[in-house]
């Protein structure tokens, strides 16, 4: 449940040329979602070398699942996750994006599980809720998943969430959360949140992330939701338990998950993101937002699911590319 990523505005980095006439949806972070309202967020990250273990979502009394979306990301797979469960019951993921800039062929997969939250969280207790995970037989391929859910709950005051996923190009990437209204990041109920999911990141892979021009960290990445330097564990999620990264922390202090406040301004009406990838071999597959009041986070133009044929032709293509380039560090224990 940690990692930090690169940069975010989503400017759709264009990969190779050829890429992009055979697949022209590939992009780089792009916005999936926005909500507005009596919201909440969870994110939890998950990742094991035996492919079985709990992923978890955190919501108070009185919430209900208004979202929920589960992510597996992958290496050296040029296929769709056909074998994940979560609690017992199929996933089916809908939205594939390998990364058209970086090695090994990298990529993440989106699910829909709403359904599935809703059946354990809508009246419930509150407090921590539990979901059994299984890769199956695609496990060795499988880095990890993250699990992310938004809740309506009439105690909360007005905010909003940006969920923004694909791939991170190595280029670098840059988001802007846009307000409604000036902000004062000394009002007591002013908070703005970034959590970061990145895969196939260890042994000092790491990415840096700036916030309004201030770089906050240079180690963003890692294996902290994981269980071994090893393919099949390589994934970090800035998570609800996590605590909040310090500036600029160590590669083992960073946790991916930001508090974007200190970097905001008196009567700001922006927060602008920017994330680059040094060592151009891990991957940011996962942005997720949440600020006060009303904003837009990124493109509010929704992401295009990439069908799976295309996913195929694409990881084929980007493998070509990338095979001198293949990594086989992966398996060392990390310094």
């Amino acid at each position: 449940m940690k990692n930090l990523m690169k940069p975010f505005v989503f400017l759709a980095t264009t990969a190779c040329s050829f890429i992009a006439l055979a697949t022209p949806n590939y992009a780089s972070l792009t916005t999936f979602q926005n909500y507005t309202g009596n919201v909440g967020l969870s994110t939890d990250g998950f990742g094991s070398t035996t492919g079985i273990g709990v992923i978890s979502a955190s919501a108070p009394l009185g919430s209900t699942v208004r979202a929920a979306y589960l992510y597996s990301a992958t290496q050296s797979f040029s296929g769709v996750p056909s074998t994940v469960t979560l609690n017992g019951l199929g996933v089916t993921f809908t939205s594939s994006t390998p990364n058209a800039t970086a090695c090994c062929n990298i990529g993440s997969h989106r699910a829909d599980v709403t359904s599935i939250v809703q059946g354990v969280i809508n009246g419930g207790g509150g407090g921590v809720y539990n979901f059994n995970i299984n890769e199956g037989s695609n496990n060795g391929s499988i880095d990890g998943e993250a699990l992310v859910v938004i809740y309506d709950n009439p105690a909360l005051g007005i905010s909003t969430i940006g969920i923004l996923d694909g791939f991170a190009s190595v280029l670098g990437d840059s988001t802007t959360i846009s307000f409604a209204t000036p902000l004062n990041p000394a009002d007591p109920a002013f908070f703005a949140e970034m959590y970061l999911g990145i895969n196939f990141s260890c042994c000092s892979q790491k990415s840096t992330v700036s916030v309004n021009g201030t770089q906050i960290t240079q180690n963003a990445g890692n294996f902290d939701d994981g269980n071994a330097a090893q393919n099949g564990s390589l994934i970090t999620v800035g998570g609800f338990d996590d605590p909040f990264s310090t500036l600029l922390p160590s590669y083992a202090d960073d946790h991916e998950k930001y508090n974007l406040a200190s970097y905001v301004g008196l009567g700001d009406t922006s927060i602008i993101v920017d994330t680059f990838n040094a060592s151009k071999d891990d991957n940011i597959f996962l942005a997720a937002f949440h600020v006060n009041g009303k904003a837009v986070i990124g493109d509010p133009t929704p992401n295009v699911p990439l069908p799976a044929a295309a996913w195929f032709l694409g990881s084929g293509l980007v493998a070509l590319g990338a095979s001198g380039a293949r990594k086989r560090r992966k398996q060392r224990l990390a310094a």
